[in-house]
């Protein structure tokens, strides 16, 4: 309820703007209360004059559109990003997270009895740590560029402590429902009903984000593979199950997909296993995490400059550039794994596949036709007999069992999403879903980025759309077909596109052509260096003091871990990069011109890197 009226200190109100006090003493300025500025003519008297009928439905017009109490479902790095942002925009958050702890899918666990998905022993970050960070609360210099889970989790838990986040987290507690209120329509609230140790509770919330990721129930396309269930009578198992090699040791793998996680695991086994085989039915590039000078891949490649020159360049003469890059460190037709000549591929990360393929210890096979007892028939006549197990990393599909009927079902991609995040069809946009997305870059940094800007709705600094035009957009983009799971078409965007777009809408995007008349050294580093997560803290709400220090730095903190043994050398990389900077500032200044021209927010280039 309101109470009352508060005036911005030092002066009095602009005609049309408001401001309330209420009964949790929080100012919510600019909104909802008339008012007079000071010097304008009108007497002291007359501007402390509150009209009754006035302040009242103010009042009702502030208590039906204002968030305060917000649902926050899962505490892993998307879950613990939006507690905080909503912490940061004086929000009520409520967390939870129906484990005994964070973390979400980086908290290993050897247990593989639970519906938890967790990623497996080995694991290493895609990623690099400067690329994958918060935006205000960079990885400790000494961890290495590519993490271990246990690193990643370490991190969440610092975070989680920094801002004092834990008391706001609900754990054991599962989410059974998330309901619209009889009066959503005017009030927005949603009834979550949690279970704690067998207790059923129901809450009403303003707002809800949704954070459970896309690693959700496994993809078995068993129907896909005649004989599988019928005939074949050794081991099947999704990659869900996988958590180290002791179960293989000795026998014969057959893996059904050369995604990420099918290239990974195939190398693993390869070192225990008596043979694996890894079938692939899409043209794949296999890439490693260490780029031009022993920098990260991450790095060196995600720049505003290399997103630009895609942007400009046609599609196929981006292609072509690529695939020269990618053959320069082996050439992948004659290894089977991609074709120059194909313009649907993926992209993979992994160092030793190639090796493994080269050597023998990993036999690279097209898809798989049909399976017998104990063999396996694939698309090009051969077999492969005495298969022992068939391990299935054919990826995840989402899915929201909590949300009620017909919201659940319209969420059938993140195309349906305005944004990739927000429902348009829902008379209020108080229900988010956060890091449905899969980027080139970090998934954490582009959940943080959607946090930032769905709490600045929520508290009422930035806007949306009304639902039709959210609803034309998002028909706009949907695909004229269902997607098929292992295909995350979809949901990979270009990293730099897309968090820019959002970042536009937040008020968080940095002007490249305002630094070079400003702070040029900065400029040219937002530029032509990485495009990390700190220059998103830069300006707006939200901005971070210590943004500019650690973009001149991130480099320097790359090669930290890497001073265990110090050499000699005259060399100075420091100064070379800043004599490219100076000799690129014609270009650079050209490129501020061609984003003035094309001043729309989330701009895609052609043809992405996808990671």
């Amino acid at each position: 309820m309101c109470t009352a009226l508060a005036p911005a200190a030092g002066h009095g109100f602009l005609p049309g703007q408001f401001s309330f006090m209420d009964t949790c003493s929080q100012s919510r300025p600019g909104v909802f209360c008339w008012g007079w500025e000071e010097g304008t003519g009108v007497s002291a008297a007359a501007r402390a004059v509150v009209f009754p009928a006035a302040l009242t439905a103010a009042c009702h017009l502030l208590q039906a559109s204002m968030v305060r109490r917000v649902a926050v479902i899962g505490a892993g790095a998307a879950g613990l990003a939006s507690v905080k942002c909503c912490l940061d925009e004086g929000l009520e958050p409520t967390c939870f997270e129906s484990s005994e702890d964070i973390g979400g899918v980086w908290r290993y666990t050897d247990s593989t009895d639970s519906r938890r998905v967790t990623v497996y022993r080995s694991v290493i970050t895609n990623t690099s740590k400067e690329m994958s960070c918060f935006s205000d609360f960079p990885f400790p210099e000494d961890f290495p560029n590519y993490l271990p889970h246990s690193l990643v989790l370490e991190y969440l838990r610092m975070y989680a402590q920094h801002f004092d986040l834990l008391q706001h987290v609900h754990f054991q507690t599962t989410v059974l429902s998330v309901r619209k209120r009889p009066d959503f329509s005017t009030s927005g609230q949603w009834e979550v009903v949690t279970e704690t140790h067998g207790v059923r509770e129901s809450h009403v919330f303003d707002a809800v984000m949704v954070c459970t990721g896309h690693y959700q129930e496994p993809y078995l396309p068993l129907a896909s593979f005649p004989g599988i269930e019928s005939r074949f009578k050794g081991q099947r198992l999704h990659s869900r199950e996988y958590r180290d090699v002791q179960d293989f040791r000795g026998k014969r793998v057959l893996v059904v997909g050369i995604g990420n996680t099918g290239g990974d695991l195939s190398v693993e086994l390869s070192h225990v296993a008596a043979k694996v085989f890894l079938s692939s039915r899409s043209h794949t590039w296999v890439i490693s995490r260490v780029s031009d000078h022993g920098f990260p891949l991450d790095m060196v490649s995600t720049t505003r400059f290399n997103s630009l020159l895609e942007w400009l360049l046609p599609s196929a003469l981006t292609r072509r550039i690529k695939f020269r890059k990618f053959n320069s460190w082996f050439n992948h037709t004659n290894y089977g794994l991609a074709s120059s000549k194909s313009s649907k591929f993926k992209v993979i990360v992994n160092e030793e596949l190639p090796f493994c393929l080269l050597s023998g210890t990993v036999v690279l096979k097209p898809n798989v036709k049909e399976f017998t007892e104990s063999s396996a028939v694939f698309e090009d006549g051969t077999t492969e007999e005495n298969i022992d197990v068939v391990l299935f990393a054919t990826g995840y599909n989402f899915s929201f069992p909590f949300l009620e009927e017909p919201v659940r079902s319209a969420i059938n991609d993140n195309r349906s999403l305005y944004n990739c995040i927000f429902p348009p069809q829902l008379e209020k946009p108080t229900l988010a879903i956060i890091g449905l997305i899969q980027l080139t870059g970090s998934i954490m940094v582009g959940s943080e980025m959607q946090a930032r800007w769905v709490t600045g709705i929520f508290a009422g600094w930035n806007k949306l759309p009304p639902p039709r035009r959210m609803m034309a957009e998002v028909l706009k983009r949907k695909p004229p077909v269902k997607r098929n799971p292992s295909e995350r078409e979809n949901l990979k965007m270009s990293f730099i596109s897309y968090v820019d777009k959002i970042a536009a809408c937040a008020g968080v995007k940095p002007s490249v052509s305002r630094l070079l008349l400003t702070d040029p050294q900065l400029a040219l580093a937002i530029f032509f260096g990485p495009c990390s997560p700190y220059q998103y803290r830069l300006v707006g709400r939200g901005r971070w003091s210590g943004a500019r220090a650690a973009i001149l730095t991130q480099r320097q903190r790359s090669l930290k871990p890497l001073r265990t043994r110090l050499l000699a050398d005259s060399s100075s990389s420091s100064s070379g990069w800043c004599w490219m900077c100076l000799l690129a500032l014609p270009a650079a200044l050209a490129a501020a011109w061609l984003f003035s021209k094309f001043p729309q927010p989330g701009w895609s280039p052609r043809a992405g890197l996808q990671l």
